[in-house]
């Protein structure tokens, strides 16, 4: 049985009835004539890519003479965000280790009831609580129903975590926060790429939500992390979403002024941080 919090979720996000439970003919139009029938009821895919250090934060880290820390033999968590956000007892679909320069691969996720969307996940010492979305139901309005494979999956130092609350300052984040948070990770937030169709960032961008209310809470990163603005990105291309630090809350994001690229679902909740790459048609660069 949906607890009725996903649900709400998925109807006022308008996802498609397969998005949110019962099986239906997948990818019409497509010829299948000689393809093998799957258990949509019971569908259960592999997840595998590689795991890295997100590059902003490999980058800061090499500029000021850090080591960049290794991720062998991390665990590596497959959840759906939404779930997570409401504390879902069934939030974790499996998990992993990452191997030898950052692969890895976690078999027999089971996907039948993902609502909005697929995260890979690191919980550990000296880093954030932070997922990458791998599959989004915003490009076929339905759950995955095919191994995801060729996934990037970004880790975030806590020193990187630190840079991101100076540039933002503290003094904002208590304010979106009414007070119950001094930093990005206590607040919840979203920490997103602007890219082109090569998968270069993309400076002048600016984010838009579907939820007006929130607007406000877009900042965009100084090259330097030293500031930052409510402008558009810098030449890294990145933007932050700082959350209330209170309940979950899902909504949309796409970019202004530009059809390119298509709206993303989104969403944050507090203690945690959301990794999204926003780019240009329907594949990944």
């Amino acid at each position: 049985m949906k607890r009725p919090s996903l649900v709400i979720c998925c109807a006022l996000l308008g996802l498609a009835p397969a998005a949110c439970g019962d099986a239906v003919d997948p990818d019409p139009g497509v010829d299948r004539s000689d393809s093998t029938m799957v258990d949509l009821d019971h569908l259960t895919i592999s997840v595998t890519g590689h795991a890295e250090l997100f590059p902003e934060a490999a980058r800061l880290l090499q500029s000021q003479g850090q080591a960049v820390p290794s991720l062998e033999g991390l665990p590596l968590i497959i959840e759906e965000p939404l779930r997570v956000g409401v504390s879902d007892a069934n939030s974790v679909l499996g998990q992993g280790d990452i191997g030898s320069e950052g692969a890895f691969s976690v078999p027999d996720v089971p996907v039948r009831d993902i609502h909005l969307s697929l995260a890979a996940s690191f919980a550990q010492e000296g880093f954030v609580r932070s997922s990458t979305v791998v599959f989004d139901t915003v490009f076929t309005r339905t759950r995955p129903r095919t191994d995801i494979i060729g996934a990037r999956v970004w880790a975030l130092p806590t020193s990187f975590h630190d840079a991101l609350t100076r540039a933002v300052g503290e003094s904002l984040i208590r304010a979106h926060t009414d007070d119950r948070a001094r930093s990005l990770r206590e607040a919840g937030f979203i920490l997103g790429r602007v890219v082109d169709a090569s998968g270069a960032p993309v400076a002048g961008a600016q984010v838009v939500l579907d939820r007006g209310d929130l607007a406000h809470r877009i900042y965009y990163p100084a090259p330097d992390f030293q500031s930052a603005t409510q402008d558009g990105t810098s030449a890294t291309g990145l933007f932050l979403y700082v959350h209330s630090g209170a309940e979950a809350e899902t909504f949309g994001l796409s970019i202004q002024g530009s059809r390119d690229y298509p709206a993303r679902n989104a969403g944050a909740a507090a203690g945690m941080g959301l990794v999204l790459t926003l780019y240009p048609g329907s594949y990944l660069p």
